[in-house]
């Protein structure tokens, strides 16, 4: 028998019966262990704490009271699988970092985080989130938005559409951003309009950066900007007012931007990690999915092959020069 550096139970050898489980003061799970084998003295109990569970709650915009919401989805997660887990919100890249020291096991990311996290703590992504104002279920679409009376349009081609983009003004997302910012770079150095993220100024007049969707949207709305690269669910609150929609329309749109999903670390146990896959599955069951909803507008959670799933960021990525 061993335990990992996470706390949690490993087991060599023979067959172990846990009994006697209980929550300490601290809030770690006390185990006893009994040794069944046969012909052998009085059996020896054997108590050690478990450390909690931690899943880490990215902060989003069109997320509010986060900390409770995760709080009440953590306390179900605990029910389901017996042992205590711990919500934490934060952004993604204290999410990554929580994961690369060990100071948790389980994080909620976006696409190129994700990536970062396997990098960097060997995470891997098992579940991914649907939405229904995501096109592809699991992945939705960059979009390219320009004023409702702009004289830009759709042409026969994407080439020929994203020709018009030469000298104007674009606001991206933020440099960072996966359908803000790289899967839009990666569709003109496919194109040709550019070689690499870093020669954007060669084919724009000017690039400025609204640093979430609400701003770069705005400066289309206000004239800032002729064009602005956000997701496809951006056009929506709380990101774009109600009364700013008819303003606006999509001149391209790039699909299979992979949704967010949730990353589990290398060093859960595999037995841990499925029964937290199949109890994070149960939140889809119509008596549990407002806990899921109420997170961030998901409304359901589906298996995903990591390296299937995130093929598409690795290959914008490199061709937008970015390592």
């Amino acid at each position: 028998m061993t335990i990992n550096k996470k706390g949690f139970w490993g087991i060599s050898g023979g067959l172990l019966a846990l009994t006697g489980m209980a929550l300490s003061s601290l809030g770690s799970m006390q185990i006893a262990i009994a040794n069944p084998l046969k012909n052998q003295p009085a059996p020896r109990l054997v108590a050690q704490k478990m450390n909690p569970l931690t899943i880490v709650f990215p902060s989003r915009s069109d997320s509010t009271d986060l900390q409770n919401k995760a709080n009440n989805v953590a306390g179900f997660l605990s029910q389901e699988l017996g042992i205590p887990v711990k919500a934490q919100v934060g952004d993604e890249t204290a999410a990554v970092e929580a994961l690369r020291a060990n100071r948790a096991d389980v994080a909620f990311l976006s696409s190129r985080p994700a990536l970062k996290a396997e990098q960097l703590a060997n995470s891997r992504l098992y579940l991914a989130e649907v939405r229904k104002n995501y096109s592809g279920r699991y992945t939705y679409n960059s979009i390219f938005v320009v004023p409702n009376n702009s004289q830009l349009k759709r042409k026969n081609s994407p080439k020929a559409t994203l020709e018009q983009l030469r000298g104007k003004t674009i606001a991206f997302t933020s440099p960072t951003s996966g359908s803000g910012f790289l899967f839009p770079v990666s569709e003109l150095v496919k194109q040709g309009f550019v070689p690499n993220r870093d020669r954007l100024d060669s084919f724009f007049g000017k690039v400025s950066y609204g640093g979430n969707y609400s701003k770069a949207l705005d400066a289309v709305v206000r004239g800032q900007a002729d064009v602005a690269v956000v997701s496809e669910y951006a056009l929506f609150p709380p990101y774009l007012a109600a009364e700013n929609r008819d303003k606006v329309r999509i001149l391209h749109k790039i699909s299979g931007v992979p949704a967010h999903g949730i990353a589990i670390d290398d060093d859960v146990p595999v037995i841990i990690r499925e029964k937290l896959i199949n109890a994070l599955l149960k939140l889809n069951k119509s008596e549990n999915n407002q806990l899921l909803s109420s997170l961030y507008n998901s409304t359901e959670l589906v298996r995903v092959d990591h390296n299937r799933h995130l093929q598409p960021v690795r290959e914008a990525l490199k061709n937008a020069g970015i390592e």
